[in-house]
């Protein structure tokens, strides 16, 4: 094994800590899938020099990279209820929900699932009752080779969550997966894990959250996987409301077959530096994705969204529009780089502040001739003629700046269908709104 900087060795201690504890003794398959992500992170460690590296060229990773976090292996502190879970994600009794605090799974917490073989359970016990479906996908779609926050993820699979709807299903129940981050002594770091494998066929909808408590200080690393076979449906949520003094760097790897429909609606708001890496790879005729996001940054908040969509195959159609509210010295950061394919991609930014920055950088790489594709991005403050009319209807100045504010978020809260979500997050992101007048 290389020999990782010093930086690193918390990690890694970490990662014998684990073996230690009762890891080593997991199937043969698992081991092997954990050793080589740890020999990989050893040799990348975190992507912390930018020059040359586009893809991380406008984020710096060194506060996490320099700081040491430690991994809470004690049990969730005491007295979270329901009642807290309520405040900082869309927990519903009537849902499916699977809760890890510190990435810990908390039964107290979860409600399963009572429908037809649908499996929604913490991915410890999966690999031991469903090992065979386990590990024909897990770490099959995120390649640990060049990227050394999936190394680092893959090498702590442990818990998570595993969700498996069986051939020709349609899951009634919303499938709810909460990563709830706390306060601690130290500041921590979590690596959760999601495997979702929707049959040929079947029809569900997954949220994912993730959650802290105000200012509480912590590391999240995700890496989730959704493995979408010929002809299913998978509506996908992701909302971010972590503390404003966290760390979250994510990561969504989809594998769409033929004829299959993902759709897929990220929200992020509150963290200190954020990071969303989306990969999406239609690999079946007949497959499409649509992908939507609201993103609302402040004070200094960093928050970067990298995604990509690959039409593998022929007569695969894509959709992308997202849109970001900054405000303050925040900064955003936006970038998304195949015979009869249709894509369509736009991102569109509302600044609130002179000191506020997007770098959005749209791209599309073409290799046929027979396609249909278009892209664009804007960023800039309302116009003056918009807030004149509101005026001139006898709305005041702060008033007609919340609407209209509020107007360029709804066009993406207005997208979700469940209803309880919708009114989560149209009251999220409007008691979030800055206290704002434009001014021309």
């Amino acid at each position: 094994m290389t020999q990782a900087p010093t930086k690193y060795e918390r990690y890694l201690a970490d990662y014998r800590e684990l073996e230690a504890n009762g890891a080593a003794d997991g199937p043969q398959w698992l081991r092997r899938i954990r050793e080589h992500a740890r020999d990989r992170f050893s040799e990348l460690g975190l992507p912390t020099a930018r020059k040359g590296n586009e893809k991380w060229k406008y984020t710096n990773v060194n506060p996490i990279a320099n700081a040491e976090f430690a991994r809470p292996e004690e049990a969730p502190p005491a007295g979270l209820s329901i009642s807290d879970l309520q405040k900082t994600t869309p927990w519903r009794k009537e849902w499916t929900n699977l809760v890890f605090v510190d990435g810990h799974y908390s039964d107290e917490l979860s409600t399963r699932p009572s429908s037809n073989g649908v499996r929604v359970e913490r991915m410890a016990d999966a690999i031991n009752s469903d090992g065979g479906l386990v590990e024909r996908h897990l770490a099959r779609y995120a390649s640990v080779d060049d990227d050394g926050f999936i190394a680092l993820n893959t090498a702590f699979i442990q818990d998570g969550a595993y969700v498996h709807i069986p051939e020709g299903e349609s899951l009634e129940s919303t499938v709810h997966l909460a990563f709830i981050s706390t306060e601690r002594d130290l500041p921590s770091v979590s690596h959760p894990r999601v495997l979702v494998v929707a049959g040929r066929e079947s029809k569900a909808t997954i949220v994912e959250s993730y959650a802290g408590l105000p200012d509480a200080r912590y590391f999240t690393n995700t890496v989730s996987e959704f493995v979408v076979e010929e002809g299913a449906e998978l509506d996908h949520y992701r909302l971010q409301t972590e503390s404003e003094q966290a760390y979250h760097v994510g990561v969504s790897r989809v594998h769409l077959s033929a004829n299959s429909v993902f759709s897929s609606k990220a929200f992020q708001k509150s963290v200190g530096l954020g990071r969303y890496d989306l990969y999406v790879l239609l690999d079946g005729s007949g497959a499409s994705c649509t992908l939507n996001g609201l993103y609302m940054t402040s004070g200094r908040q960093h928050v970067d969204n990298y995604i990509n969509i690959d039409h593998a195959k022929p007569n695969t159609t894509s959709r992308l529009y997202y849109k970001g509210i900054l405000d303050g010295q925040s900064r955003a950061v936006f970038g998304k780089d195949a015979q009869k394919t249709d894509a369509i991609q736009s991102d569109k930014n509302l600044l609130l502040s002179p000191e506020a920055e997007v770098d959005t950088k749209p791209a599309l790489f073409i290799y046929a001739d027979d396609v249909k594709c278009g892209h664009g991005a804007t960023a800039g403050n309302i116009d003056e003629d918009t807030v004149f009319y509101m005026r001139s209807r006898g709305i005041d100045l702060k008033t007609a700046s919340q609407l209209l504010i509020y107007g360029f978020a709804s066009e993406i809260v207005d997208t979700v269908e469940d209803e309880h979500l919708h009114a989560y997050l149209q009251e999220l992101f409007l008691e979030s709104l800055p206290s704002y007048e434009f001014t021309f």
